[in-house]
């Protein structure tokens, strides 16, 4: 003989358990998300390793080129996981799949983003106004050393300082980088 359970949601601790429960699900939803694979945060930056990646359809030898990169040290962003494929994004959108041995955790940043033939300032202090250490042009990759959620410490072959950290694609906003 089957039974069945009737339950009502008249029940004031029942609904009190039931908002918790709702509430618990909902931010465990919302907690940052980890790769599958490496347990790392996803979305995060990493760089090309080498000067030819290829950027694929798909997460897999046979799935067709859609890009060659040239350029090694460029920022992407790394959006998914599926084995040894990273699914990555770059500066101007286009996404795709890159074998895992082909990045780099090393941080770079590109300066200047959508700003073709814009200077940068490179300040000796992490503040407007104080001695510029060196003037970069938009496109120039600089390597990541520290950001405080304002300002990033870069550096290059002859340069080294500080830039505002919104000038830079490869560095979230806000993002702390000890």
């Amino acid at each position: 003989m089957r039974q069945t359970l009737i339950v009502s949601l008249s029940s004031r601790p029942l609904r009190w358990a039931l908002a918790a429960l709702v509430a618990l699900w909902a931010s465990a939803a919302a907690a940052d998300p980890v790769g599958p694979v490496t347990g790392l945060p996803l979305p995060r930056y990493a760089s090309l390793k080498t000067d030819r990646v290829n950027l694929r359809e798909g997460p897999s030898k046979d799935h067709a080129t859609k890009w060659v990169y040239q350029r090694a040290g460029l920022p992407v962003e790394i959006t998914a996981e599926f084995d040894i494929w990273r699914k990555v994004r770059d500066s101007e959108g286009a996404e795709g799949w890159v074998l895992h041995s082909l990045l780099s955790g090393r941080r770079t940043a590109l300066v200047g983003v959508g700003k073709k033939g814009a200077n940068y300032k490179i300040y000796a202090q992490a503040r407007a106004g104080g001695g510029v250490a060196a003037t970069l042009q938009s496109g120039v990759i600089a390597n990541v050393y520290a950001c405080d959620g304002a300002w990033c410490l870069i550096g290059g072959d002859g340069y080294k300082g500080y830039i505002e950290q919104v000038a830079l694609w490869g560095v979230y906003p806000n993002e702390k980088i000890p």
